[in-house]
């Protein structure tokens, strides 16, 4: 399983990022796919995740109303668009997948003027 993430980078407040997530070794359209996020100091915590089809979809209170995950099961790719972005988004952003979790790498993500 290979999970890589792509997308980060700085953006101003107010600001919007697409997250990309580019998954292999799996049948990736089984599997419900999440994105987390960890902020220094603080511990990951669940952003948004969508079910196999694509058609359910759940958000953090923090995000809801400002992110999207959506899924290209032909493409094997994850994305989370982030709009709207606060300095309290600034975080490594990681995409996974459940039972069992794997894990991307990271991209980090720097919210600031």
């Amino acid at each position: 399983v290979q999970l890589v993430e792509s997308g980060g980078g700085l953006v101003q407040p107010g600001g919007s990022l697409r997250l990309s997530c580019a998954a292999s070794g799996f049948t990736f359209s089984n599997y419900a796919m999440s994105w987390y996020r960890q902020a220094p100091g603080k511990e990951r915590e669940l952003v948004a995740i969508i079910h196999s089809t694509g058609g359910v979809t759940n958000y953090a209170a923090s995000v809801k109303g400002r992110f999207t995950i959506s899924r290209d099961n032909a493409k094997n790719t994850v994305y989370l668009q982030m709009n709207s972005l606060k300095p309290e988004d600034t975080a490594v952003y990681y995409c996974s997948r459940s039972n069992p979790q794997y894990w991307g790498q990271g991209t980090q993500v720097t919210v600031s003027s």
